[in-house]
């Protein structure tokens, strides 16, 4: 199968209501394939094969990746079951929690389209690669999970009652999925608190893109949510860059609070409605070699922009908002974002399951490399635990008079016009 930028997945985790697009659109067995079906050992080997093609890390973290592959053919699988089981204890020994093995039923609910209705709570989650511990990266908006008050950061330690210890990040999503209306108990850890959450399940549909026109210190702003890098999410950008700009807006305001990520291809697509020109960000493989992507002068706007981030604004939202941070386009607002800096690639096997394989890492124009960093907004700004709740409870004051760091953002931007027609008053005539 043929990887294209297109098809990998820069979300930062795995999503308990959905799961990330795959490489291409559906996986089918080919007659020469067949055969895998009636092996399990065939079915090992032919992930240990993808991992010591692909695999980011030449050294496998360390690991004599010859050596454990002699030790899994060695085995007897009596059962595809038996290789799954092996495989997931394989992949283990690379210490990444994004490089994953997917049952076929776990892999067709990879499938599921970002763009489509999804079922589950609305929360994206996260292993701690030290901790082990399954971490809130962010709750979709207007999802069981957001209106609850689900917050990124939350630990969650147990499902339904069952501990999370041990448990990978496939179970846990296995856990949290469920059919519309059922219901589904999250115990959370929020510093030193615990508190259980009782969510019913829902059909979600995400648009990822709402925008609106406000009032602004120098004129009008646009306002423009992004909830994630989904299949449709650059269109839904374009149409609102388009019609703000209809609007004649002085100058821009892009949240991407809570935005997990998403698609490799969403996310310069979008910097490149902000970018006239310069470097979005470069991918690095095993054998260091780099691939560049640049803007292509179809900027839709030059106009002023503040970009508002947080710890739940992760991998796609890091390389879109670092790409206009490090080219002077935009200001960052907010507290530092998640730092996830890989690259991963989702391939169907020949039985039907599927494995999410880490193939690069990226580096922001600068070169920074991101991963477990995090970036540094120009504007460091924390809500408290009140000014959370409050903006939880009531997604509307999100982008107003009652969100503080969005009011932080107008007044960097108003600086920002303000510099620009002085600018602009002060050269000389010709």
């Amino acid at each position: 199968m043929v990887i294209t930028k297109r098809g990998l997945v820069l979300g930062a985790t795995a999503l308990a209501s959905m799961a990330a697009v795959v490489t291409g659109a559906g996986i089918h067995l080919s007659q020469g394939q067949a055969f895998f079906k009636e092996s399990p050992k065939e079915l090992v080997d032919e992930v240990w094969q993808l991992i010591d093609r692909e695999y980011v890390d030449g050294s496998f973290n360390e690991t004599d990746w010859i050596e454990v592959r002699s030790e899994y053919l060695g085995r007897s699988y009596e059962s595809q079951e038996d290789a799954y089981e092996a495989i997931r204890e394989m992949l283990e020994q690379l210490e990444d929690p994004y490089t994953r093995f997917m049952d076929p039923q776990e892999f067709r609910n990879m499938q599921i389209d970002t763009s489509g209705e999804l079922t589950g709570v609305g929360i994206q989650i996260s292993q701690d690669e030290e901790t082990e511990e399954i971490v809130v990266v962010a709750p979709i908006e207007q999802t069981p999970a957001f209106e609850a008050g689900v917050r990124p950061g939350d630990v969650i330690t147990a499902i339904d009652g069952q501990s999370t210890e041990g448990m990978d990040l496939n179970q846990a999503v296995s856990l949290i999925r469920g059919p519309v209306n059922s219901q589904v108990t999250l115990t959370l850890r929020r510093e030193d608190e615990s508190i259980d959450f009782e969510l019913t399940r829902a059909q979600i549909e995400i648009h990822p893109v709402r925008y609106s026109v406000k009032d602004g210190p120098e004129g009008t702003v646009g306002y423009i949510r992004l909830n994630q890098f989904s299949a449709n999410a650059a269109d839904e950008m374009r149409e609102a860059i388009q019609a703000l700009e209809e609007r004649d807006v002085t100058g821009y305001v892009l949240d991407l609070r809570s935005n997990p990520g998403g698609l490799l291809y969403a996310s310069i697509d979008i910097a490149e409605m902000w970018l006239e020109s310069g470097t979005i960000v470069s991918t690095v493989d095993r054998e260091g070699i780099t691939d560049e992507e640049v803007a292509h002068n179809r900027a839709l706007t030059d106009k002023p922009l503040v970009i508002l981030v947080d710890g739940g604004s992760a991998s796609a939202s890091e390389i879109l908002s670092g790409a206009l941070q490090d080219n002077h386009r935009a200001s960052l607002v907010g507290t530092k974002t998640f730092g996830k800096g890989l690259v991963q690639s989702v391939r169907g096997l020949a039985d039907g399951s599927g494995v999410a394989v880490t193939i690069a890492k990226y580096l922001t124009p600068s070169g920074r490399d991101i991963n477990k960093l995090g970036i540094e907004p120009d504007v460091v700004l924390e809500l408290s635990d009140e000014q959370r709740d409050v903006l939880g409870e009531d997604l509307e004051k999100i982008g107003t008079a009652e969100d503080p760091q969005y009011v932080e953002a107008l007044d960097v931007l108003g600086d920002v016009i303000r510099s620009g027609r002085q600018s602009i008053s002060s050269a000389p005539e010709n």
